[in-house]
């Protein structure tokens, strides 16, 4: 069977928006520090010794982070999501009300987001999406920035979807950086030069649907001199950082000994992880490999979960398949397919 280690170009029509996680770290209290013990939670509580001096004192305008420059805020907390937001509130009042703004922001994305997909009992209303993405964007959220952007590119105003991009992306949000490559790369008059400086900042940050676009372009000589290497290195990181279609090409990738050692068994182990995150055609890829060492059960239900998510090939090997199994084995393969579940990834 003939196959193609990379997807076509129009495989990358589609854009994500993704959280931005930022991590946090608590000091460990001193020794000489007071403390008292809360019997409901059966856990020490460290309180520092306050002088009545300093409680009468008036606080340090230093350490009044509300009075801090907005873009000083936007750039700290602007990509925080909305857990990472209110831990970040209950830090300190200052903080508190610095954020306040962004705290808003989460609220308005929230309520975009049901109006964009018709959740939370609401019609789809992409008008009052974008109002309230653009509100979010006011009090300087990346997260409403790039859905913003991903609204105006699918209502057709691919320009203004650009430009919200780029006010994400210059502030360092991965997704913006990555959408902001591929609308370089999907324009009239593509830029490659921006779409892979673009993709690059994504990519060393970290996010994996940038890395995965980085190897494509590698591969096919796209905006950057052609280098299959290259292109399995950042490939392979993708798939390691959970990104289904990376898993797959990966997978074809030690197959085909592109750009990497040839490796039936790394090829193996990559197709398998594929086909258990939903990948359908890592499905029916993997159903075949079963067949082959005479695993027919487990090659049915692969089968059989490529064949409902459209792979005809799939649905015809199931078919010839099912005739040589018998009606028990057939129903328990159903049953299995019916109660399977994809293993958590990033699509």
């Amino acid at each position: 069977m003939n196959q193609k280690t990379w997807p076509n170009s129009a495989d990358t029509s589609h854009y994500t928006a993704l959280s931005f996680y930022h991590k946090t770290r608590i000091d460990k209290p001193q020794n000489n520090r007071p403390h008292k013990r809360v019997s409901s939670t059966r856990r020490w509580v460290w309180v520092p010794k306050i002088s009545p001096e300093a409680e009468s004192r008036p606080s340090d305008p230093k350490r009044d982070f509300s009075m801090l420059p907005n873009d000083i805020i936007v750039r700290i907390a602007g990509g925080f999501n909305h857990p990472t937001l209110e831990a970040a509130s209950l830090v300190c009042r200052a903080w508190c009300d610095a954020l306040r703004p962004l705290s808003q922001a989460m609220r308005f994305l929230a309520w975009g987001k049901k109006y964009k997909h018709g959740r939370g009992g609401v019609e789809v209303d992409h008008e009052r999406a974008l109002d309230y993405f653009l509100r979010g964007v006011a009090r300087g959220s990346t997260l409403a920035m790039v859905d913003a952007g991903l609204l105006y590119w699918d209502m057709g105003k691919k320009e203004e979807g650009m430009k919200f991009y780029r006010r994400a992306a210059e502030l360092g949000h991965p997704a913006g950086q990555c959408n902001l490559g591929l609308s370089y790369l999907q324009i009239e008059s593509p830029d490659l030069k921006e779409a892979t400086k673009w993709l690059y900042k994504a990519a060393n940050s970290g996010y994996v649907r940038a890395q995965y676009q980085l190897a494509l372009c590698l591969q096919h000589g796209r905006g950057l001199k052609r280098d299959l290497c290259e292109a399995a290195k950042w490939c392979i990181k993708a798939a390691e950082g959970g990104y289904v279609r990376a898993m797959y090409n990966t997978s074809l990738c030690y197959q085909c000994g592109d750009g990497v050692a040839q490796s039936y068994q790394q090829s193996k182990s990559w197709m398998k992880r594929a086909a258990d995150r939903g990948h359908s055609k890592a499905q029916f890829e993997h159903a075949l490999g079963l067949f082959a060492e005479g695993k027919l059960k487990a090659a049915a239900v692969y089968l059989e979960l490529a064949a409902r998510a459209g792979e005809t090939a799939a649905g015809h090997v199931r078919t010839a398949l099912f005739e040589q199994m018998s009606p028990t084995s057939q129903e328990r393969t159903i049953q299995l397919a019916d109660n399977w579940r994809p293993l958590p990834a990033v699509h």
